[in-house]
């Protein structure tokens, strides 16, 4: 029954993405782009069934774990019971700049791919840099792809643990999983994870890890070459059909205490106020600061209305998928 309700859910969830999934984890979002487009999706729901967590819900939705945890505030991630409500945060603001290749905006623990063509993008949540470590930002480019990539580790994982071996060959124990993409930065890497529920935190030394079914699309589908940008922005604002949008992710101290069930201390970005104004330019008298300011204090990585026409968070639409559907 499961199975068949999983794909049913991705079928309803094709009005706004096409997911493919079959039996097992879903895998990336695809999205339909037009000239100008500025975001993707809709924030979706589900009934949580029998025995889900959330991370097996962040898996099936290819979601990261913050992602999903931040939307979902007082849900028990272990158990939140069958039939309890369950936000999917399945709408993106699109990063700013050139629409090629590879964009990776850190803070929102995702990476976003435009294919030759400009007509889609598809996007992959990843794990990213442990606090106090980060991942480069500007530009580079992919420069070999790797099959079955063996692990050397570096010397400052060696530091922290002197017992690993010189090599891990490929194989279950291996952390780079089954596919990498190098990258012109020395050392730093696009791969697979043997791990997966490190997906969507704050888990590495500065490489990138994608659930092993999407570093597998990723990997087939990018060529030696490509451009990869990686960006540090916190806080997203774009102006779409008539109203400034604004989304803002947990940084990573608010990742690592939701990460360890503790709750998240607010902290707006310190530059809030400063880039609402820039955005809003001209209409910066109907900027709403009240919801600049909720979202400033949730951090939740849901794109809400600050100014111009109205678009709220409360507009999820909730599908149960066993009750609804009814039956395969």
């Amino acid at each position: 029954m499961k199975r068949h309700a999983a794909r049913r859910a991705c079928a309803w969830l094709g009005l706004g993405a096409i997911f493919a999934c079959l039996a097992g984890p879903a895998r990336a979002a695809v999205f339909a782009l037009t000239p100008g487009q500025q975001a993707v999706g809709a924030v979706e729901s589900i009934l949580a069934g029998s025995g889900d967590t959330l991370l097996d819900i962040a898996r099936r939705f290819d979601l990261g774990y913050t992602e999903l945890i931040v939307t979902n505030p007082g849900v028990d991630p272990w158990q939140p019971g069958a039939g309890r409500r369950i936000v999917l945060p399945l709408r993106f603001l699109l990063p700013a700049g050139p629409r090629r290749g590879i964009v990776v905006p850190l803070a929102e623990r995702r990476l976003f791919y435009f294919p030759p063509g400009g007509d889609t993008v598809e996007t992959f949540p990843i794990g990213v840099a442990v606090a106090g470590l980060d991942t480069p930002g500007g530009e580079t480019r992919i420069v070999a792809k790797i099959v079955d990539p063996a692990w050397y580790p570096p010397p400052s994982i060696r530091a922290e643990r002197p017992g690993l071996p010189r090599v891990i060959a490929a194989g279950p124990d291996n952390p780079l999983g089954a596919y990498a993409l190098r990258l012109g930065w020395p050392d730093y890497l696009i791969h697979g994870t043997n791990k997966p529920d490190g997906v969507g935190r704050n888990v590495s030394h500065g490489c990138l890890h994608l659930y092993p079914e999407d570093i597998a699309r990723l990997f087939h589908e990018v060529a030696v070459g490509t451009t990869v940008r990686v960006e540090k922005e916190e806080t997203l604002l774009q102006w779409v059909d008539g109203a400034l949008l604004l989304e803002i992710h947990p940084d990573k101290g608010q990742a690592d205490a939701l990460d360890t069930g503790l709750p998240m201390t607010p902290r707006p970005p310190a530059d809030l106020a400063a880039r609402v104004v820039a955005a809003a330019g001209d209409e910066l008298g109907r900027v709403d600061w009240t919801a600049v300011r909720q979202a400033g204090r949730t951090r939740d990585g849901i794109p809400v209305a600050i100014a111009g026409m109205v678009e709220t968070k409360q507009g999820t639409r909730e599908v149960d998928v066993e009750a609804r559907l009814g039956p395969p």
